[in-house]
């Protein structure tokens, strides 16, 4: 009978590693440690824009609907709570763009519970712009009969003005930075169903928001490319934007345009109550010279007049 032969003694034969196969990379709680080189992100431009969307205490209930509505339309926006309208607010805004991870900013500054100015700002170099608000309505006071996919993707039309002036152009370019949809946002959807429409008239931007209507079933289906048939259908918010000041750094720095045009509200109610009681004080200059125009011209005495007297 034979000895066993102790397994100690058994000769392992070694195993040769496949010099071509990469060595799979090791696994842990967050993901893999060394991503292969198939999973690596590109290296092309792709645009992270994400706007901040606030508003200053004590806004009117229009001016936040108008708000609300911006947001609806702008999936990749984020909403901040109030924010107190001081001196300070600058920097404030500065730190929540930065802790929300935006690079811009929308700013809704209501005072006096009648005037909305709005901030649009790229944060936090800069520039900002300063607009007065005016002519708004809001989705619920228009109840048209416009309605575009939420979250879809907006074409952005602006008017041929916006290439005159050097102004324009640098609103131009933060309109579209700020209110295109970036491509491939996570709350976007791919679609282009609707139209953001700026036009400059009388040195004022005007806002409308149209849904392209087109038929998809029957006789009346159009062709890719067939825009005869496409029809605008308005949806609301309406808006008018009176350019303020142009500043250099964000909610602030060096004034880079300022409008020669601009009238404050304040002014205009001013004159508006100096009108009023310029009314008053006609009332009162007629009324002396009324008095002084008697004692000048005093009425002949009448031969008749005491003659029923007695």
């Amino acid at each position: 009978m034979g000895k066993k032969r102790k397994h100690s003694d058994v000769e392992v034969p070694a195993v040769k590693k496949d010099e071509t196969a990469a060595e799979r990379p090791k696994r842990t709680l967050l993901g893999w440690k060394d991503k292969p080189e198939t999973q690596q992100e590109s290296t092309g431009f792709r645009n992270r824009e994400k706007v901040l969307v606030t508003c200053s205490r004590r806004i009117n209930y229009r001016y936040r609907h108008l708000m609300l509505n911006l947001v609806s339309v702008l999936p990749h926006c984020k909403k901040d709570n109030k924010v107190e309208s001081k001196a300070t607010k600058g920097a404030t805004l500065n730190e929540l763009v930065e802790l929300k991870s935006c690079s811009s900013c929308l700013f809704f500054e209501c005072r006096k519970h009648k005037d909305l100015y709005l901030w649009m700002s790229k944060c936090p170099n800069g520039p900002s712009v300063k607009f007065l608000v005016n002519a708004v309505h809001t989705m619920e006071e228009l109840k048209l009969t416009g309605n575009h996919l939420k979250g879809s993707r907006p074409l952005l039309t602006f008017s041929s003005n916006f290439d005159k002036d050097p102004h324009w152009k640098l609103l131009k370019e933060m309109i579209t930075q700020i209110f295109g949809t970036p491509k491939e946002h996570r709350k976007s959807k791919p679609y282009h169903d609707h139209v953001f429409v700026f036009s400059i008239v009388d040195d004022h931007i005007w806002f409308r928001n149209y849904q392209i209507s087109c038929p998809h079933t029957g006789a009346d289906k159009i062709d890719r490319g067939g825009l005869e048939k496409m029809t605008l259908i308005e949806v609301g918010p309406r808006f008018c934007l009176n350019p303020i000041k142009i500043f250099g750094g964000s909610f602030g720095g060096p004034t880079l345009y300022e409008n020669p045009f601009y009238v404050s509200p304040n002014q205009i109610r001013s004159l508006e109550k100096r009108q009023k009681a310029g009314k008053y004080a006609k009332k009162v200059k007629a009324k002396t010279r009324r008095k002084m125009h008697e004692m000048t011209n005093p009425l002949e005495t009448d031969e008749f007049a005491d003659m029923w007297k007695e």
